[in-house]
């Protein structure tokens, strides 16, 4: 890489890491994970440099790698943890967070995903839609049904829902 391109990397790696890693620490529910997750996706950025440095905006390339792998370490997690309990072993279960990441983890993983980049990262709904490469309304109803669970997780009412 020229010097330039180092410049603009890690311009672009300051700047994007701690909130990457704090987004997909919300949508994992771990921070050890976390950390891994948002690393492998910025080594991905480093290999395909040359052509997503051209792109308009190449943080929301990172950001979509970073949530793609997060999604399918979570799925293969929940996976290990099924087949855990169908042999009868011990699975060791995260430290008990607040309620909300509690809340948060008890979401299937697109709609914990959705909720997340709409409501604590004020994402655009056609946003995270690009971000996890699905429809708007789709992701319309991953917030709603995310919704719905969260209060029922939360024993709150409809009426208390400010999300909508």
């Amino acid at each position: 890489m020229r010097d330039a391109d180092t410049s603009e990397f890690d311009d672009l790696f300051r700047r994007e890491y701690p909130g990457l890693v704090g987004t997909i620490r919300m949508v994992l529910g771990e921070s050890a994970t976390a950390d891994d997750v948002v690393q492998d996706a910025f080594v991905q950025l480093l290999v395909h440099w040359r052509k997503v440095s051209g792109y308009q905006m190449p943080g929301a390339w990172v950001r979509r790698v970073a949530l793609r792998m997060a999604l399918r370490r979570r799925t293969r997690r929940s996976a290990e943890v099924r087949a855990m309990r169908r042999a009868g072993g011990v699975c060791a279960e995260a430290v008990v967070d607040p309620d909300l990441h509690a809340a948060l983890r008890a979401l299937p993983a697109m709609q914990r995903a959705a909720i997340v980049l709409h409501y604590l990262e004020d994402c655009p709904i056609a946003e995270v839609a690009d971000l996890l490469g699905c429809a708007e309304g789709t992701v319309k109803s991953h917030l709603f049904r995310g919704r719905q669970r969260l209060n029922a997780l939360l024993g709150e009412s409809e009426e208390t829902d400010v999300a909508r």
